[in-house]
């Protein structure tokens, strides 16, 4: 062998050996891809989304048009996955009227017999705002747990997950807290709702994610940049590539939903199979 022969052989074995180092574990068959939907069948909307790769969607309750949502996703082989509880802002288990989180509670109840209903799994809540004096950090942490663990048996009953979101409300913003929020509840119906794009400012998402390990039951798919803020997929500062090395080493499988705007659900679609590999 002369010397460029040599050379190129050596090259195209360090070629290969490249490709092979950045190869991407498919996610296809492992996660599912979703958006939100509304409390309504559109059956035009839901054959799009079809058409487009999407595995299902996800909802929101109360208010959710049971029978009629169920026989659409039916009729055009889209599951509505899951249900978010839409009271969980203005009606909060943190709130310090007893009588306002009593409420919350009797909503987030019926949302779970909604997300049932309709053949989901689970519903998103957003425990409580830390808000001035009144709701402290220590308070939405003590007040939500007491409301949330009252429908353990409900959740169990049911066989409906509640899956707390990260979001910018003043709560958990470490996620070694968030994790050990999650734990003081101490349920196997109680998980996180975990959202790429909500937590990448006060921390790397792929951080997040293997902090939280075998907790995160669903995500919210999002971007986030320190200069565009929420952004297109892959327009942000998340690390898509350590996302997905975090996930697969926590053996992540389920329903990612995108919630944003791309621009049209083609480029949506485009985008979560590009940067989740599926």
């Amino acid at each position: 062998m002369n010397r460029r022969t040599f050379l190129s052989t050596t090259a195209g074995s360090i070629s290969f050996l490249e490709a092979q180092a950045n190869e991407t574990k498919s996610f296809k068959g492992i996660i599912n891809k979703a958006v939100k939907f509304g409390t309504k069948p559109n059956e035009t909307q839901m054959r799009k989304l079809k058409e487009l790769g999407f595995d299902g969607i996800e909802g929101s309750a109360p208010g959710l048009q049971v029978g009629e949502m169920k026989k659409a996703c039916k009729k055009i082989g889209l599951p509505m996955h899951g249900v978010v509880y839409n009271k969980h802002w203005k009606v909060r288990l943190s709130d310090p009227d007893p009588k306002v989180r009593e409420e919350s509670r009797k909503g987030l109840a019926q949302a779970m017999k909604d997300s049932k209903g309709v053949g989901g799994s689970s519903v998103l809540l957003v425990p409580g705002r830390v808000k001035g004096e009144q709701e402290t950090h220590k308070q939405v942490w003590n007040r939500s747990i007491e409301q949330i663990r009252k429908l353990i048996p409900l959740a169990e009953e049911l066989q409906i997950h509640i899956l707390i979101e990260t979001v910018w409300n003043g709560f958990c913003y470490k996620p070694e807290q968030f994790r050990d929020y999650i734990d003081e509840i101490d349920s196997p119906w109680v998980q996180a709702y975990y959202d790429i794009g909500n937590m990448q400012k006060f921390a790397p998402s792929h951080e997040w994610i293997r902090i939280l390990g075998k907790r995160t039951l669903k995500l919210d798919v999002k971007d986030w940049g320190s200069k565009n803020g929420f952004c297109p997929l892959g327009q942000g500062d998340v690390n898509w590539k350590e996302v997905r090395n975090q996930l697969e080493k926590t053996e992540f499988s389920g329903w990612a939903t995108r919630e944003g705007n791309d621009g049209g659900v083609e480029k949506t679609a485009k985008l979560m199979n590009e940067l989740l590999a599926l």
